[in-house]
């Protein structure tokens, strides 16, 4: 299917790229439909609106920054978008690039969960001290890279 994006062009994409997120994003409710598509900066990846071409986000894997996440989730949230096998869930986080030089973040306190088996997703809020929603990624890659 052809996508129209605001920083891409019109983008194909595959199906399975799709996905969905019934209660929208936090500030972003009545947005609801997405589609994954790879960013040229890997390990980074678009999540793009399908109803408004100007709204994307970058997501990465948090887990490639920071090794001990963890993303405590209660089982009824869950059970909203159909999670009852951890093996079928993929966590993203929202990345943050500042037009002022700060430093690039992600939000480690409220990480995407993403049912891989129908591809609907839930914004999760952690309430787990350790996680930031600014979470600095070049700081903490250095870190990984020096141990």
């Amino acid at each position: 299917m052809q996508v129209e994006t605001k920083m891409m062009g019109s983008q194909e994409v595959s199906s399975d790229r799709l996905i969905t997120i019934p209660a929208g994003l936090f500030g972003f409710e009545e947005y609801t439909d997405y589609v994954l598509i790879d960013s040229e900066y890997e390990p980074l990846i678009w999540l793009q609106s399908l109803q408004e071409k100007s709204l994307a986000f970058l997501l990465i894997d948090p887990f490639i920054i920071c090794k001990d996440y963890e993303a405590d989730i209660d089982d009824k949230e869950l059970l909203k978008i159909g999670l009852h096998d951890p093996a079928d869930v993929w966590v993203l986080t929202i990345v943050t690039v500042p037009g002022d030089g700060k430093p690039v973040t992600a939000n480690l306190q409220g990480p995407l969960v993403i049912n891989k088996k129908n591809h609907q997703c839930l914004q999760a809020i952690l309430s787990d001290g350790r996680w930031t929603t600014k979470h600095n990624i070049l700081e903490a890659l250095k870190r990984k890279e020096g141990k």
